[in-house]
């Protein structure tokens, strides 16, 4: 199945939902899951690989095309030519124009929309975003149809002129406790094709739930072509309840009554050496910001035998700790004797948490095709992502059901 990824970052949702990648063994609950572990490496394992193939990928990022392609250039031999540096309303106006962007055929649409403008963390101001569609300030305070806080609508037109089966969104939870932007949201989105699809109400996952080691919470939409249903999908679609057959949001794995604990930073940390003694450049690579005391954003430790806090995608220094020196409230004394100094969470353990996969190399020189990736640039973008087993566990319950979904001369 033919997916288009926009907003694609440095690939989370690409990754989670093409499959066969390496992840820690307890992500994965065997008993809820038997068949989709391809291959045990000890406390790891390689998932089964999915029916979805991402053929168009987009963002505005040049570090996150780089970080994506250096990836998935392994996977696909036209990689960089799937990745195209542009904002969605450039592509979307070059369309309308007559220009062949977008590939036929697309089965799928993905895309996890700017959230800096629904999330807790920002100024929350939503549809009134005072960003262009390309990250600057705009010059007038008047809210506009191509600010960052607008750009599902956008979405929404990849999806009209597309045409997918299903489209699949994902924003902060921040969203869903700003006035009716849900619903808004939803309603907007259901008006792609010239009210073409059936938008099933959103709902917000709850990263840990999935053998994610984050305090993640995301709101995802569902969007599915009304003319490729089968009746009967459209029917329990529409109900107030979704039957759990035809239900497109994944079943908890992990947590209470699941049989499998969650994981916590001391699983996804497994094998981690400390910087100074790593041959793994995103695990030397850590910042160097000095503590600012228990006020400031970003100034606590980790807990080890919990999950790990969502990592941020705007840290401008201040990401958590990995351990505190004693003076400042640092709890792991056992590690400091050891001569382990205080210093905040490195490249590869932020990626650890979002569930990336150690093959996934954050820190990379300039090449032709590319620009080089900082440690800097390597928060943001791993900030920025979906967690991948996240994603994963969307794309194995879409495709284990897209044959009650869909009909057959759609499929």
């Amino acid at each position: 199945m033919k997916l288009l990824s926009l907003f694609s970052g440095c690939g989370g949702m690409d990754i989670g939902f093409e499959g066969n990648f390496r992840c820690l063994a307890k992500s994965i609950n065997p008993q809820i899951h038997p068949y989709w572990i391809k291959e045990k490496q000890g406390n790891w394992v390689i998932v089964q690989p999915t029916i979805f193939d991402t053929v168009f990928a987009n963002d505005i990022r040049p570090d996150a095309k780089a970080a994506w392609v250096s990836y998935f250039s392994k996977r696909k031999k036209n990689a960089n030519d799937i990745y195209h540096i542009d904002s969605i309303v450039d592509l979307v106006k070059r369309t309308r124009r007559g220009e062949k962007i977008f590939p036929d055929g697309i089965d799928v649409v993905t895309g996890g929309f700017p959230c800096q403008d629904f999330s807790i963390a920002g100024k929350r101001l939503g549809f009134k975003s005072q960003k262009s569609h390309l990250g600057v300030t705009l010059a007038s305070d008047e809210p506009s149809i191509e600010s960052r806080g607008q750009l599902y609508m956008w979405m929404r037109e990849v999806v009209t002129i597309t045409s997918p089966k299903l489209f699949i969104a994902e924003n902060v939870k921040g969203l869903t406790n700003l006035e009716d932007v849900k619903e808004i949201i939803e309603h907007d989105f259901s008006d792609a094709g010239n009210g073409g699809y059936l938008v099933v109400p959103a709902r917000v996952l709850y990263a840990p739930d999935y053998g994610v080691p984050q305090s993640r919470e995301r709101v995802i939409f569902f969007g599915f072509k009304k003319s490729a249903l089968r009746k009967e999908a459209h029917t329990a679609l529409t109900q107030k309840s979704i039957p759990t057959a035809f239900d497109p949001y994944p079943i908890k794995t992990h947590g209470e009554g699941t049989g499998m604990p969650i994981v916590t930073c001391r699983d996804a940390f497994i094998d981690l050496v400390e910087p100074d003694q790593s041959e793994d450049a995103s695990q030397k690579k850590y910042s160097k910001a000095k503590y600012m005391g228990f006020h400031c954003q970003g100034q606590t430790e980790v807990k080890l035998d919990s999950v790990g806090p969502t990592i941020r995608s705007e840290h401008h220094g201040n990401i958590e700790y990995r351990r505190l020196s004693v003076e400042h409230g640092g709890k792991y004394v056992d590690e400091l004797n050891a001569g382990m100094s205080e210093r905040r969470l490195t490249i590869r353990e932020c990626a650890r948490i979002q569930t990336f996969p150690d093959d996934y190399q954050f820190i990379l020189k300039k090449t032709e095709l590319n620009k080089a990736v900082s440690s800097s640039d390597a928060y943001k973008i791993i900030g920025n992502a979906v967690p991948c087993i996240l994603a994963y566990n969307i794309a194995k319950n879409i495709e284990e059901k897209w044959l009650l979904y869909f009909k057959e001369d759609e499929v």
